[in-house]
C-alpha cells in the first residue's frame, strides 16, 4: 500500500515554500544572497566539477567496452519498444532547454567569446567557438551525469534490490548501508528539482506567452500568465498520473516528431549552407578542444567566463540528475547496460549536435548577415523574442511560430511529467518493480506546488518575473553542489561494481 513518506516530503516542501515567500518579500537580496553562495561554490570547486564530469564521461565509455556492458537491467523483459523508449529518454532529458538557448547561447558567444583566447567578437573564429561551446554545453558531458547516475540506479535497484529512492544509487558502493543516505539525499535532490522545475516552468510560460502575443494581442497580465500556467501544470499532471503507458508514451512521442519537423524544416528554410559549415567547422572544434575546455583549462582571464558558463551549466545538470536518474534507471528494465548508454548518451547527444547544428548555426548566420538578433539581448529585451525574430526572416514564418510553441509546451510537459512522476515515487512508501506508480494525489501535490511558485514568481516576482526566477534558479542550482559529490559517489561505486564482476 502507497502512503506518503513524511520524513522526506514535509522538508523539502517547507524549504522551497519558504524560499518562495523570501524571494516575493525581497527579491533582491534573495538574488544576491543564492548568487553568492552559487559563485562561491563554483568559484572555489571548479577544479573538481571540471575534472569529476569529464571523468564520469570516461567512466560510461569504459563500462560500455567492459563484459559489464552485457549485464541485463532486470533480468526480465523490456517494457518500451526502442522508438518509444528513446522517445521518453529524449523528451525527458532535453526539457525545453534546447528550443530557448538553442537559437540564443550561440549569440553571447560570438559576440563575447573568453578574453584569454584572444578571439575577435564577430569573426569566423567567434563563429567557430560558439558552436564548438554549444556542443560541449548541451551533448556528450551532460548526458554522460545523466547516464552514470541511471546507470547506478538500475543495477542498485533492479539487480541488488535496493529500495526504491535515491539511496539504490549508493547500492553498488555501500549495499544496505546505503539506506541510511536515502532520507537526506532525497529531500535535498526533491528541493533542487522542484525549484529547478519551478525555474523552468516560468522561463516557458513567459516565452509562451511571448509567442502568443507575438501571434495575437495577449499580454503578459497575471491572468494570461495565470491560464497559460494552469493548462500546462494540468497537461503534465493528468499525463504523469496516467502512467508510463498511456500520458508520458504518447506525449514523448508527438513530441520527438514535431521536434524533427521543425527541425528539418529550419534545415531547408533557413540558411542551408551556412548551417552545414557552421556545424562541420564547430565539430572539428569541439573533438580538437575537447579536453581543455571540458576541464575549464582557460587562463585567468576566462575564469568568469567559465563560472558563467561551463560551470554553471556543470551545476544544473548536475541539480537535475539525481531524480531523472530514477526515472530514467526505472523505464530501462529489461535492456542491457550497453543499450542504456547507446539511449541515453550516444543518440540524444547526436541529436544535440544536429540541433544545435541547426539552430545556433541559423541563428549565428542570420545574426552575421543582418545584426538584429544580440541587439535584442544587449538591448535588455525579452529573450524569448530570438527565436520569433530568426523565423521572421524566413518563409512561412508564422507556421514555424506555431509549431514552435506547441514544440515549446510539449517539451516541458513531456520533462514535466517524467520527473514528477519520479519526484512522487521517492516522496511515497510501497515502491516496488512490481507496484511502480506513485498515488495520483501526491502526483498533484507536486505538479500544483510547481505550478504555484512559477505563476507567482513571474507575477510578482520583479520586472517580468526575471527576479523571482532568477533566484529561484539560482536556489536550484545550489543542489548541483551536493549532487555532484553523490555521482561521485556513485562513480566510485560502479568501477567497483565493473571490477568485482557483475551478477
Amino acid at each position: 500500500m502507497h502512503r506518503l513518506r513524511k520524513s522526506i516530503f514535509f522538508p523539502a516542501f517547507v524549504v522551497i515554500a519558504g524560499a518562495a515567500i523570501f524571494s516575493l518579500a525581497d527579491p533582491q537580496s534573495f538574488v544576491s544572497i543564492t548568487k553568492g553562495i552559487n559563485n562561491w561554490l563554483l568559484e572555489t570547486f571548479d577544479w573538481l566539477y571540471g575534472g569529476a564530469v569529464l571523468l564520469f564521461l570516461l567512466i560510461v565509455i569504459g563500462i560500455y567496452i567492459s563484459p559489464a556492458g552485457r549485464t541485463t537491467i532486470g533480468k526480465t523483459k523490456p517494457i518500451l519498444s526502442k522508438p518509444k523508449w528513446f522517445s521518453i529518454t529524449l523528451s525527458t532529458t532535453i526539457a525545453s532547454g534546447i528550443l530557448f538557448w538553442g537559437p540564443m547561447e550561440p549569440l553571447y558567444h560570438f559576440n563575447g567569446p573568453p578574453a584569454g583566447l584572444h578571439i575577435e567578437p564577430g569573426s569566423d573564429a567567434a563563429i567557430d567557438f560558439s558552436m564548438s561551446t554549444m556542443f560541449m554545453h548541451w551533448t556528450f558531458i551532460p548526458y554522460a551525469i545523466y547516464t552514470l547516475a541511471g546507470i547506478a540506479f538500475a543495477i542498485g535497484y533492479y539487480n541488488m534490490k535496493g529500495r526504491f529512492g535515491l539511496s539504490a544509487l549508493l547500492h553498488p558502493l555501500l549495499g544496505e548501508r546505503a539506506v541510511k543516505w536515502g532520507t537526506p539525499i532525497n529531500i535535498i535532490a526533491l528541493f533542487s528539482l522542484v525549484a529547478g522545475m519551478a525555474a523552468s516552468l516560468g522561463a516557458g510560460i513567459l516565452v509562451l506567452n511571448g509567442g502568443l502575443s507575438n501571434l495575437t494581442d495577449l499580454g503578459a497580465t497575471k491572468l494570461s500568465l495565470g491560464i497559460i500556467t494552469a493548462i500546462i501544470v494540468l497537461t503534465f499532471v493528468v499525463s504523469a498520473t496516467s502512467g508510463l503507458q498511456k500520458g508520458i508514451r504518447i506525449l514523448s512521442t508527438w513530441n520527438v516528431r514535431i521536434f524533427i519537423l521543425i527541425g528539418v524544416g529550419m534545415l531547408i528554410f533557413g540558411p542551408t549552407a551556412e548551417i552545414f559549415d557552421y556545424t562541420w567547422r564547430g565539430v572539428k572544434e569541439f573533438v580538437l578542444t575537447f579536453p581543455e575546455r571540458s576541464t575549464i583549462g582557460f587562463s585567468e582571464a576566462n575564469k568568469q567566463w567559465s563560472y558563467d558558463w561551463t560551470l554553471f551549466y556543470w551545476a544544473n545538470w548536475l541539480a537535475w540528475t539525481p531524480i531523472t536518474a530514477i526515472f530514467l534507471g526505472r523505464i530501462a528494465v529489461g535492456r542491457t547496460v550497453r543499450e542504456f548508454i547507446r539511449f541515453n548518451l550516444l543518440y540524444p547527444s547526436l541529436f544535440g549536435i544536429a540541433w544545435m547544428g541547426i539552430f545556433s548555426g541559423s541563428s549565428l548566420a542570420i545574426e552575421q548577415s543582418q545584426g538584429n538578433l544580440y541587439s535584442i539581448l544587449d538591448g535588455g529585451g525579452n529573450a524569448g523574442e530570438i527565436i520569433f525574430t530568426l523565423f521572421d526572416a524566413l518563409p512561412i514564418a508564422q507556421v514555424f511560430a506555431i509549431i514552435y510553441l506547441i514544440t515549446a509546451f510539449l517539451s516541458y510537459v513531456t520533462a514535466a511529467d517524467s520527473n514528477t512522476s519520479a519526484m512522487s515515487g521517492i516522496s511515497s512508501k510501497g515502491i516496488s518493480p512490481t507496484n511502480p506508480e506513485a498515488p495520483k494525489w501526491i502526483q498533484i501535490i507536486w505538479g500544483t506546488l510547481i505550478g504555484i511558485i512559477a505563476w507567482v514568481m513571474i507575477s510578482f516576482g520583479g520586472s517580468e518575473g526575471a527576479q523571482g526566477l532568477d533566484g529561484i534558479r539560482m536556489l536550484s542550482n545550489l543542489g548541483g553542489f551536493p549532487a555532484l559529490l553523490l555521482i561521485i559517489a556513485v562513480s566510485v561505486g560502479l568501477v567497483r561494481w565493473v571490477v568485482r564482476g557483475t551478477n
